[in-house]
């Protein structure tokens, strides 16, 4: 057997090897995050409960309504909006540093998460989208917020045609500067105590609004569909990473694909900070995981990287919860607290890896 094939053969079996390993660490999470709480819950109860409300209750169940209760409504889509927050991040950041070239750019680099904070504070300081914007206000606002921001940065970053990787960085950060200072403002001219801290524990980050419905739903259908559509399109990304004329040489249109890929990361990364406020470092630490796990092909990358967010942001999520009980820490300080040594680590080999 050729070395180039024996290579890539082993390179699929170790892909599917983590891949197994972390759907299986991912279960183990999500069933460990039905049962720890200041209510504990037996994992034969958590999985039975989450059963029964799927294919129908027993006629005598041996649990009570309230165990049911946390389960299925509280705990239940907490753990699924964190896979959902946690994988999108994961893959929208793989999928940005393929883009601008730039291993160090992560989704909130193109101001999308600014213009979603902005967003969100105008709903809770100011009362913007009560009554209009019908159940979820302050996720719909935090989600026009990102949209108006991504459009800004595309309509700033595109010139004759064209969209660039440096012009794209320098406009999501220059706009990303101005609605953080927005949404500064707002906080400092806030008059009610209450809402001011509202919204900076959305500024860090929370799943507490977690609960069954569209926002929900819409969230976890974005992010399969963009796992899905990252991973068919891995050989892009690859192209992408060698440069424009190279990309263009091989019949890639960089500009194009660049313009695609930002309205499905602004999309994403949208409902996502529209579901859980801004969750720094996963989309920025994850992707040098994955791809040291598994290499360098995105085809590889993205499905891994998906289940490591994924992953992360399960049990972060379980940590931020239970640590301080009854308070809840917002999940943001945990994974900057876990990302920023991984970056400082990461970093060192690199340039231990260039010397």
């Amino acid at each position: 057997m050729p070395s180039d094939s024996l290579g890539q053969q082993r390179r699929r079996i170790t892909t599917l090897a983590w891949i197994l390993a972390l759907s299986v660490a991912l279960l183990t999470a999500t069933v460990s995050a039905l049962m720890i709480g200041s209510v504990p819950v037996t994992p034969a109860d958590a999985l039975r409960i989450v059963v029964s409300r799927m294919v129908g209750p027993p006629e005598d169940p041996p649990w009570s309504a309230t165990i049911e209760a946390i389960v299925w409504e509280v705990r239940l889509p907490r753990v699924l909006l964190a896979v959902a927050v946690g994988a999108g991040l994961a893959v929208c950041g793989t999928a940005l540093q393929a883009m601008v070239r730039n291993v160090l750019a992560e989704p909130y680099i193109l101001g999308i998460s600014s213009g979603a904070s902005t967003g969100a504070a105008a709903a809770i300081v100011l009362g913007w989208g009560g009554g209009i914007l019908g159940d979820h206000p302050l996720q719909a606002m935090a989600f026009l917020g990102a949209v108006a921001a991504s459009l800004v940065v595309y309509g700033v970053a595109r010139t004759s045609g064209q969209l660039t990787s440096i012009r794209l960085l320098l406009a999501g950060v220059a706009v990303g500067y101005a609605l953080n200072a927005m949404t500064s403002f707002l906080i400092f001219a806030a008059g009610d105590a209450e809402g001011a801290r509202s919204v900076m524990f959305w500024l860090l980050g929370s799943l507490a609004l977690a609960e069954w419905g569209t926002p929900l739903l819409l969230c976890g259908i974005v992010v399969v569909v963009t796992v899905t559509l990252l991973t068919a399109r891995g050989r892009t990304l690859d192209v992408l990473t060698l440069g424009d004329e190279t990309a263009a040489s091989l019949g890639i249109s960089p500009h194009r694909t660049r313009t695609v890929l930002l309205l499905l990361i602004s999309l994403t990364i949208g409902l996502i900070v529209a579901a859980s406020g801004s969750i720094g470092f996963i989309g920025l630490i994850i992707p040098h995981l994955a791809r040291r796990a598994v290499g360098v092909n995105h085809g590889r990358v993205i499905p891994v990287a998906a289940l490591m967010g994924a992953l992360l942001m399960v049990l972060a999520d379980l940590v931020a919860r239970t640590v301080l009980a009854p308070q809840e820490l917002p999940i943001g300080i945990l994974t900057a607290m876990l990302g920023a040594p991984l970056l400082l680590i990461l970093i060192r080999r690199l340039h231990a890896h260039r010397s």
